[in-house]
């Protein structure tokens, strides 16, 4: 059975109400040993995932899974978040360091959501889904991201510009060598 069936039976099975406490079977049934950081938090990410879907209400299967349940799994995240997102009202809106704290909510930083949904879109292709059905890269998602990012970048004063990729100095173009008994040119 591969990976994308086993969320799908794991989720139709009985939940229990205390939240995230158990683990959705995904994936092998033994890690590799050299697996990469990158791929296991990948796995966690689906882990947490499928286990979001488990103890949804009422309890989703992965393929009824829409960018809208994507965006309810987000928010639910920000109640964890670490990064401080200035209200509009306050006196130290658009100021990255500020001097003294203040009442505005913790959320989930913009970069934190994006490097997420691109693990999880990556994952939800490797365990059997098609990209065409693929809810971690739904419109809705997108924008929402967009959306994050735009709000945080004010709320916070820092630019989210995309960082230019530097490119290797160009050579000059080689000089063919002199033909023989020629001196060579300077």
């Amino acid at each position: 059975m591969d990976s994308f069936q086993e969320v799908e039976s794991s989720n139709s099975e009985t939940n229990n109400s205390h939240g995230f406490s158990g683990a959705v079977a995904v994936g092998g049934s033994s890690a590799a040993a050299t697996s990469s950081r990158y791929e296991n938090q990948k796995r966690r990410d689906w882990n947490t995932f499928g286990q979001y879907l488990k103890n949804h209400r009422p309890p989703l299967a992965l393929s009824r899974c829409s960018g809208a349940h994507v965006l309810e799994f987000l928010r639910y995240l920000d109640q964890f978040g670490k990064t401080k997102v200035h209200t509009p009202i306050c006196p130290f809106y658009g100021h990255p360091n500020p001097p003294a704290p203040c009442p505005c909510p913790l959320r989930q930083a913009w970069g934190s959501l994006d490097a997420l949904i691109g693990r999880l879109r990556a994952a939800y292709e490797e365990n059997g889904g098609t990209p065409e059905t693929n809810p971690f890269g739904a419109r809705a998602v997108r924008l929402y991201l967009r959306e994050v990012r735009d709000l945080q970048s004010k709320a916070r004063g820092i630019s989210y510009e995309k960082k230019k990729r530097k490119r290797p100095p160009q050579m000059p173009a080689a000089q063919p060598p002199p033909p023989p008994g020629e001196a060579p040119r300077v």
